[in-house]
């Protein structure tokens, strides 16, 4: 709307000076009209450069996010630059998803990363935008693409300790056969030496129990594993 008087600002002026049927009349003409187009472009650009008639709204969501690969749990990144403050994190919303997602690489975008004793992954995003404070401004600065502009964004996740940190090209070195057939034959001794001791200090374990404690055995050779042949590259 404030760009369109703009507009009819500057041509109401143009108008007036030019065709006006006298000096008194072009002076009264064109002095409104050029008030109205000076005044539309300084609040068109106080808007843009401080936000006017605007105001920063922040909001908070948090989803349940799975590694990036279905066999393994991996904390999943792209570098981005060389100071590794700019890595682009890869995860999924589903246990099965044919496309993962990424977070974002741009100066507003911050990652963070936080172990914890949980056994589900999470990622929190933080956003904060300007949005308009009402409706007239809203109608006042409609189509200036101003409404819902970035200003930070932070993206928290939170991993099971379980999880390892790997980037991309060395989880491309863990899909080879041969270290794919090392891990799985290792594995399983581990998980059965692991679930024969809990079984002779306990041996009335369930079914269910025997089947927890043979996950979290996988998850704790794969971790083990996973960061000693990537400490020996």
């Amino acid at each position: 709307m404030i760009t369109v008087i703009m507009f009819i600002g500057a041509i109401a002026f143009f108008v007036s000076i030019m065709f006006a049927p006298n000096m008194r009349t072009r002076w009264i003409l064109g002095l409104i009209t050029g008030l109205i187009f000076v005044g539309s472009t300084v609040i068109i650009t106080a808007n843009f450069h401080d936000h006017w008639g605007m105001k920063r709204i922040t909001t908070t969501k948090t989803q349940k996010i799975y590694s990036a690969s279905s066999q393994m749990q991996l904390i999943l990144y792209q570098p981005v630059g060389t100071s590794g403050k700019d890595n682009v994190y890869i995860y999924q919303t589903k246990p099965r998803q044919k496309t993962p997602q990424h977070t974002q690489a741009n100066e507003f975008t911050t990652n963070r990363l936080v172990w914890t004793d949980s056994d589900q992954a999470t990622l929190t995003v933080k956003e904060t935008r300007w949005r308009f404070k009402n409706d007239f401004y809203k109608v006042l600065f409609a189509g200036s693409k101003m409404d819902g502009k970035l200003v930070s964004r932070t993206n928290t996740f939170r991993y099971p300790k379980t999880f390892v940190k790997i980037s991309v090209k060395q989880a491309q070195a863990l899909k080879s056969p041969a270290t794919q057939a090392q891990l799985k034959a290792q594995a399983a001794a581990y998980v059965t030496a692991k679930v024969q001791a809990a079984k002779q200090q306990n041996p009335d374990l369930t079914e269910a129990q025997l089947q927890k404690l043979t996950e979290q055995a996988q998850q704790e050779y794969q971790a083990q594993m996973i960061k000693k042949m990537m400490a020996a590259k």
